[in-house]
């Protein structure tokens, strides 16, 4: 009989969180050579200074997203505030297409105003800012076609690195023609084998600002899961001496109890409208992939057989499940259709492949696939079946994707320790986001906030 272990939680709501003891540093490690050169040029500010440099946050984060490479400040041969001052011709000849530019000035109270745009350096060299347009009376006006957007808003003070990364995600939609996702978080597991409670769930900023820790115990905590509205998290906890799956609110703390079954309770993936929860229970003795509703809490059981199969994903339209098998010898990925139970075998190359997710457009399966390189990243087109290798770190595990399906966040191990990293969905560029103070594991990119 196990031995029921005395557990001490610590929640901490969102009022009243508190900060871990040390942040996230994301380090660039490959890929910024073939990425696109966009100025940003730093917003103009005459006070003292700002609670955020938010020029400086969006550079890192157009930069962190692989697709494009900040000018350096040293590098700019003008910093102008409007699209008026811009020379066009000298910002081309360093090969940049597009630029961002602003200024803030201090509002009432702690509120401060950002005035911006984003201008299309090509265009305007084209026509140096004075073409020429029929208004709908038909009289002639300046066009002013290469600003791209100009927008301007007021933000309080608390709120500047926040609003930072929504400006970095209209820049990226505008030039990219797709959703950015600078404006989201990441949850994952820290343990600190010498603390009192070594095991700690934490909350971040998805570049690991803001760093926040929501739960510690002394026991394993594991394979934190968002709901679908980025406010709650399933995860693992083995506070009663065996696996048991819980929803916690992360901005009040109110914890539930979700499922105690017999032996295993695990990997719970809210489906895509958050009514349902997938999870793996091992009450009939082989582990099998359950849904479980969170209204009626009907349990339906998903796989059966004498294999083990686990780490349910929905798929995007949530009529399937991706599950990972043994049922061929070796663990590799399949496919269940809900509604009539047929199930078919998704990946074939590698001697196992498991921890598959899909992108959210459904068009890509990425995985941990092993190899005679070791455990990586790998990334299947669920139409050819092609497969490429994305990562080339030690022992990666527990991918996670971004919610617009650019970037996949991972855990792997560095100078002998757990930590996250990250490669865009094409495999050019690649970042670590190491912690100072723990192994770093089993990590959730949230859905959009």
């Amino acid at each position: 009989m196990i031995k029921r272990l005395i557990l001490g939680f610590l929640l901490i709501a969102s009022s009243s969180m508190q900060l871990a003891n040390a942040a996230l540093e994301l380090v660039i490690t490959d890929g910024i050579n073939s990425a696109r050169p966009i100025a940003i040029v730093p917003f103009k500010w005459e006070g003292g200074k700002l609670p955020h440099d938010v020029s400086a946050v969006i550079a890192s984060d157009l930069q962190r997203s692989g697709k494009f490479s900040p000018v350096a400040t040293s590098k700019m041969p003008q910093t102008p505030y409007s699209e008026a001052d811009v020379n066009f011709d000298a910002w081309s000849t360093l090969g940049v297409d597009a630029m961002l530019t602003g200024s803030i000035t201090k509002g009432e109270g702690d509120n401060y105003v950002i005035n911006y745009q984003l201008i299309d350096v090509v265009r305007g060299q084209l026509t140096s800012g004075q073409s020429k347009a029929l208004s709908d009376d038909g009289q002639l006006v300046l066009s002013k076609d290469h600003v791209l957007f100009n927008k301007r808003a007021t933000v309080p003070g608390p709120r500047l690195r926040e609003y930072a990364h929504r400006i970095s995600d209209l820049v990226y939609e505008e030039l990219t023609g797709e959703r950015g996702a600078f404006l989201t978080r990441i949850a994952y597991v820290v343990v600190q084998d010498k603390d009192a409670y070594p095991y700690q769930l934490r909350v971040a900023d998805y570049d690991g600002y803001n760093e926040r820790l929501v739960l510690r115990s002394k026991q394993p905590l594991m394979s934190p899961a968002w709901s679908p509205d980025a406010k709650k998290l399933a995860y693992v906890s083995f506070q009663n001496g065996q696996a048991e799956i819980f929803i916690m609110d992360i901005y009040t703390g109110k914890r539930e109890k979700v499922t105690s079954y017999p032996r295993h309770n695990g990997a719970p993936r809210f489906s895509p409208d958050g009514s349902k929860l997938a999870l793996v229970l091992s009450k009939t003795g082989s582990l099998h992939v359950y849904t479980l509703d969170l209204k009626t809490r009907k349990l339906t059981q998903i796989t059966r057989g004498r294999s083990n199969n686990t780490e349910p994903f929905w798929h995007p339209e949530g009529n399937s499940l991706i599950f990972t098998s043994d049922r061929g010898g070796k663990p590799q990925i399949y496919q269940v259709n809900l509604a009539d139970g047929a199930t078919n075998r998704l990946t074939w190359q590698g001697s196992q492949n498991l921890g598959g997710q899909i992108t959210p457009d459904g068009r890509f399966l990425v995985m941990v696939n092993r190899s005679n390189s070791g455990f990586n990243l790998a990334k299947q087109d669920l139409e050819t079946g092609a497969l490429q290798i994305l990562t080339k770190t030690l022992l990666d595990e527990s991918p996670s994707i971004a919610p617009n399906g650019g970037m996949v966040i991972y855990s792997s191990i560095y100078n002998t320790t757990n930590v996250l990293s990250m490669v865009s969905i094409d495999g050019r560029f690649k970042a670590r986001l190491p912690a100072t103070n723990g192994r770093v594991r089993a990590p959730a990119w949230s859905p959009f906030l």
